[in-house]
């Protein structure tokens, strides 16, 4: 009796003495949850698919900003895609690819959360330039620097996945406690200074200067004092599109804080992270939200969005020359 409760019970009944118990089947509050994950990683993907669509076909819309959306799209997408049906369908699983393709399986989410982290870089030092220095705005964020951005971005963010990874990569199942277990170590300290403090000092630095030169703009423009106006020079310039897309996108920032924050609030304590755990499974849950989050932004403040989904949901864009069609 006790055999046949061990090889129900355990991931290898070959292997009686090192596997891992096998998880118990969900309840059904836990099922609800993992339906109601399911439907936003459905609603992740379609909406970024939607975003994807919409910069990559109509003309209008390929400005060097829309392309750096358009890569922290691609990035949300494949949370959507990837990252969370894989986060629900590994949790209530036992591991049965072995303990290489379990390091490698960590790989890519570590590569999305990088990219994502990168592209909002670009978008403070894109809404920097455009804000602050609005008439060399177009010298120095053309399409051609803004794309290779992009690719060094996600290169980088490959490159420091399998730097964090090393050593799990190295020595593939060094954490494992049972056979039948999928966890890697990432060290705290490197990864809460290389994906957070850094990246988010430079966000929080850059748009606390469009935030400054924002607001003398928009009290230029309720001013018809001279020397107001005289004072902010070049800085007057800014046109009004550009401060509100540097509103837009720091709600975006502001959101982006908000779910990636408790994350690293556990590397503050001086611990390191321990991947599998139900505490950092909910914190990936956090972060992952915030991929649905940011076209649901778009919807209320970029109106050209509203337009570029009515034409694709009603398939008017496979008509002929609809990516001249103007949606701005």
């Amino acid at each position: 009796m006790t055999e046949v409760m061990g090889e129900v019970d355990l991931c290898f009944p070959q292997l009686f003495n090192t596997s891992c118990r096998k998880p118990e089947p969900p309840h059904n509050n836990t099922l609800l949850i993992y339906i109601l994950l399911s439907f936003i990683s459905l609603l992740t993907a379609a909406l970024n698919l939607l975003v994807i669509i919409s910069i990559a076909h109509f003309r209008q819309l390929h400005t060097p900003t829309n392309f750096v959306l358009l890569s922290l799209a691609v990035s949300d997408f494949l949370v959507g895609l990837l990252l969370l049906p894989a986060e629900i369908l590994l949790t209530e699983t036992c591991w049965i690819l072995g303990d290489i393709l379990c390091a490698l399986y960590y790989l890519l989410p570590i590569i999305i959360i990088s990219a994502s982290v990168g592209n909002m870089m670009l978008i403070s030092v894109d809404r920097y330039v455009a804000i602050v220095d609005p008439l060399h705005y177009s010298i120095k964020v053309t399409k051609r620097i803004v794309t290779i951005c992009i690719c060094l971005c996600w290169i980088c963010s490959v490159f420091y996945s399998i730097v964090l990874l090393y050593d799990n990569l190295k020595q593939p199942g060094r954490y494992n406690s049972c056979e039948g277990e999928c966890m890697v170590n990432i060290t705290g300290a490197v990864d809460l200074v290389m994906s957070f403090i850094i990246p988010i000092t430079v966000i929080i630095v850059l748009y606390m200067r469009v935030f400054v030169v924002a607001v003398s703009q928009a009290r230029a423009m309720r001013s018809s004092i001279k020397a107001v106006s005289l004072q902010l020079s070049v800085k007057v310039t800014v046109k009004k599109s550009e401060i509100k897309a540097a509103r837009t996108l720091g709600i975006v920032i502001v959101v982006f804080l908000m779910c990636y924050s408790p994350y690293y609030c556990v590397s503050l304590t001086g611990k390191d992270i321990l991947i599998g755990t139900a505490t950092e499974v909910f914190m990936i849950y956090l972060m992952y939200f915030n991929s649905c989050l940011n076209p649901v932004i778009y919807v209320f403040f970029y109106p050209w969005f509203k337009k570029t989904i009515r034409l694709i949901l009603t398939l008017k864009i496979l008509q002929p020359d609809t990516c001249d069609a103007n949606v701005l």
